[in-house]
Order: structure tokens, then sequence, then C-alpha cells
């Protein structure tokens, strides 16, 4: 059951993203021309100090039924077209395969293992062979068992996503073939030539793919092609242990952020630096996200280990994935470059 306080968290949430729609759109933005749009985002991933701190990289930004700019970025950049492992990406398509599933209407449970609240706390990387269920059961706490102390708090791990796979969902028996082909199955509206590929029968973070493939992904959600698309954003919760410990106990970003999590997302909802956008960063720097307004999608595809064993969180490859692609973002919507 929801408390009153619960309510009123998820009231801020909706009009916290409310405003920072309005924000992020006005009659001025209406104004801004489809080139100058283009300069602006092509001049920020080539220049910004941010995009060269992430080369090399692919960037693309689209709308609901094309891909509208897009370049390559720094020596040996991927295309559209690379295979790359997408890591933490894989957790949007996850929540969007468990909404389709749900047919839009998800359960109390099935919010707690998306929103990363459910207990199942514990996890590592699967093994080469094993399927859904038995990477459940031997990398998570105590084998399979929840953290009773952790439940209602969230913390951000692969362990929510692989138990509510294997407990809620019926994916257990599967190994990477067979989870590859029952995620397209499931997320049949995107056609039958949108193609991911597990390597590890991991939800939150098994998937192979290219920034091609995930564009299809992106304009099935703003488009609402997918019930995903009608549930961005909602049942965020607090994600920064220093600002909100009696909710939240572990977060990938740096504490400086206070970003929302909802259904297997991210909402940029910093007071300071966010735009209310809805995104899905991967470890390897793979960084998709969706504007406030549900316009526009975009994406920084590149993966690269560079950092990834820095203590600090803004040294690793997602963030700085994700420094480069909001100011690509904020070039596209503002028309203005960023330096």
């Amino acid at each position: 059951m929801t408390t009153a306080p619960q309510v009123s968290r998820l009231l801020m949430v909706s009009v916290t993203s409310s405003l920072f729609a309005a924000t992020c759109w006005s009659a001025d933005t209406e104004l801004i021309t489809a080139p100058q749009r283009v300069a602006a985002a092509t001049a920020t991933a080539n220049h910004a100090a941010s995009c060269v701190a992430a080369q090399p990289f692919y960037w693309e930004i689209g709308n609901g039924q094309t891909m509208l700019a897009s370049g390559q970025v720094g020596r040996k950049a991927p295309d559209a077209h690379t295979a790359m492992p997408i890591a933490s990406a894989s957790k949007w398509v996850y929540g969007a395969y468990v909404a389709e599933r749900r047919q839009g209407k998800l359960s109390e449970a099935d919010i707690q293992f998306l929103n990363f609240r459910s207990g199942y706390t514990g996890f590592r990387t699967c093994l080469r062979g094993q399927t859904v269920a038995e990477c459940a059961s031997s990398l998570i706490n105590h084998h399979g068992e929840r953290d009773d102390e952790a439940i209602g708090l969230f913390s951000y791990g692969g362990g929510h996503m692989q138990t509510h796979a294997t407990q809620q969902m019926g994916l257990g028996s599967l190994d990477n073939d067979g989870l590859t082909r029952a995620i397209k199955a499931g997320l049949s509206p995107l056609g039958s030539n949108w193609a991911i590929n597990y390597t590890q029968p991991q939800l939150a973070g098994g998937i192979n793919s290219t920034a091609a493939d995930y564009a299809v992904f992106l304009r099935g959600l703003i488009t609402q092609n997918l019930q995903m698309g009608k549930l961005l954003g909602s049942h965020a919760v607090c994600t920064n242990p220093s600002v909100c410990p009696s909710q939240a106990v572990k977060t990938p970003l740096p504490t400086t952020e206070q970003w929302q999590y909802s259904l297997g997302h991210w909402v940029e909802s910093d007071p300071k630096v966010g735009d209310g956008s809805f995104s899905s960063p991967g470890a390897f720097g793979f960084y998709p996200w969706i504007d406030a307004h549900r316009r526009f999608y975009g994406i920084v595809a590149r993966a690269s280990l560079d950092g990834a064993t820095s203590s600090d969180p803004a040294e690793k490859p997602y963030f700085k994935s994700i420094a480069c692609g909001r100011d690509i973002r904020a070039a596209w919507l503002s028309g203005e470059a960023r330096n």
C-alpha cells in the first residue's frame, strides 16, 4: 500500500518533471530552426571540453520518426552500426519488456523491483553458460535471499532485475540465446528487424547492441508504441544517500548529483545541472536519453575502460559520456553550442 508520504513524493516527481519540461520547451524554442540545432549539436560534439574528454564516440539525435543529426568524433570512432556492450542501458530495455508483458499495468512488486527497492542488492556478473536463474541464485547475497534491511530503499544493482526475471516473469530457464529471443518477442512493436544480443543472461547489463538499434527502441518510447513510453519518469525515487539516507543506500553517481530513478531508467532531476531528461547510461560509456518533453532522443555510443577502476564516479566512462551527452542535448534544445 502506498503511504501518504510516498504519494507526496510521487506527486512531487510528477510536478518536477512537468516543470523541467516547461523550462526546456517554450515558444522561443519553437523558433529554433533545424539547421541551427544541427550546427549547435555538431559543434558541441566536436569541440566542447566534455566531449573532447569522451572521444572517440558516435552521437545521434532524432525524434519519434527518424534520426535528425549524427556524427563520429575522434580517431577510430564507432558508427551507428558498431556493436558494443551497452551495460546498464540494458535496464531500460528490461523495464520496457516488463511494461509490455503487463500491458502497461505494473504491480506493486514490479515497481519495487524495477526502481531497485526490492532488497535484492548483491550482484556481480554472470558466468559463462549460466541461465538467468542460475546467475541469480549463485551471485546474489546468501544464494538469492533478500537483505531485509534494504527492502524499500533504493540500492543500485543488477540483483533486482535478475530476481524479478526469475521469480516474476518466468525467464529463469533461459540462456543467452533464449533470453535474446524472449526479450525481442516481448518488444514486438519494434519490428522483426530490431536486433539485440545478450552476451550474459543478465537483465540489468547483458546486452550487446548498436546505436542504430537502440535508437529504434528510443523512438518506440517517444511514439508510445511501447507501453514504457507512457510510464517514463513514473514511480521515481530519491537515489542519493547523502540527500535522503532514509530512502537510498547505494548510487553509482557522484554524491554531488541528485537524480531520481524510475522504472529501469533515470530521471536527470538534479536541481543545478539536471533538465528532467530520462536516461540509462551504461558502465562503458553508452549513454541513451530522451528529453523531458519527450520530443527528442539522443545517444552517445562508445565502449571504454578508461577510468573504469577509478574511485571517483566522475572519472568513469559512463559519467564522461553523460557530461558530453547532456552538453549535446543542451546545444540541440537551445540552438547554441557549448564550449
